[in-house]
């Protein structure tokens, strides 16, 4: 669809869109340029609704809470959809969590700690939402998501809804195969009875020794960088003998805590990010070897552009 996105062109629907939505209040880094049309559909089928009646080559973004993503200064070309209330309601049904895609990780973590299951605990170390976390098998502390997902709910472009065993997905280290604008909705996990007190005991574990080890109380975006396989050392280990701890752009600084996060001390902007984040792997590859991948998600348009 050539030229930004307009309100006037989309399909009629019962959420809402928002025009030039400014994404910087969204970000966890807090920068970050404009969606053309921001789209926050009501319900699945108010999606299922859009994904078949937008209009042809329109661009689909979707972003969840803004934890793992750098927006580009330049904004997000087409529709961006935010999946809000009607898809956080988690329940517990035997040994199995069921959540929608705009739940927090850390909310599904903490009710499957009151149903006195266990197995889910890495996920009070996982910034986010569950549909993100699917997206990109999202981990921490010796476990992912492919370890305890049963089965998802997802819409395909065409705008059909799809119910995928966990193992259509293709899942590897911060990896899914269903990509593009297949757009999850809700999942099954499953737990294992455990005891409430060592369940919460393990979460709160995991949320000190979290506080102590990264950034949590600054604007940062989490992982910057995935991990090379073994045997390689891990990113940040990598980062630091290449010199980059405390390493600046403008307002953007690698983490004096944790060398794989990425800071924005104040007024630094995505170019400012990303930039200082591809220096850090032009150093790494310089004095190692080694070519870190993102983790992070850079979304939205180059300068280059045309908006």
């Amino acid at each position: 669809m050539s030229g930004p996105a307009t309100h006037a062109a989309l399909p009629d629907v019962r959420g809402t869109y928002r025009q030039g939505a400014d994404l910087s209040r969204t970000t966890w880094f807090g920068t970050g340029g404009r969606a053309d049309v921001l789209f926050r559909p009501a319900d699945e089928d108010d999606l299922l609704h859009f994904m078949a009646t937008r209009p042809a080559g329109l661009a689909i973004t979707v972003l969840g809470v803004g934890s793992n993503v750098l927006v580009r200064d330049h904004g997000i070309a087409g529709v961006t959809i935010r999946l809000g209330r009607g898809f956080t309601d988690i329940t517990v049904k035997g040994h199995d969590v069921h959540a929608g895609a705009a739940a927090l990780d850390g909310h599904v973590a903490r009710q499957a700690a009151a149903a006195g299951l266990t197995g889910l605990e890495f996920l009070a170390g996982v910034p986010g939402t569950l549909g993100g976390a699917i997206a990109m098998n999202a981990g921490a502390y010796g476990r992912e998501i492919a370890d305890v997902l049963v089965r998802v709910r997802a819409v395909a472009p065409d705008g059909t809804a799809h119910d995928l065993d966990a193992g259509d997905l293709g899942h590897a280290y911060r990896h899914c195969e269903l990509t593009g604008e297949w757009i999850f909705t809700s999942c099954v996990l499953r737990g294992e009875p455990g005891e409430k007190p060592e369940i919460e005991a393990r979460i709160r574990e995991i949320q000190d020794r979290r506080a102590l080890t990264q950034p949590t109380k600054e604007r940062t975006g989490g992982s910057t960088f995935r991990n090379p396989a073994p045997p390689q050392a891990r990113a940040w280990e990598l980062i630091d003998r290449a010199g980059c701890r405390g390493l600046r752009r403008g307002g953007a600084m690698v983490s004096e805590q944790h060398c794989n996060f990425l800071v924005n001390t104040g007024g630094a902007s995505a170019t400012d990010l990303e930039t200082l984040a591809e220096d850090v792997r032009r150093r790494v590859w310089a004095s190692q070897g080694v070519c870190l991948e993102w983790e992070i998600r850079c979304l939205g348009r180059l300068a280059g552009d045309a908006p």
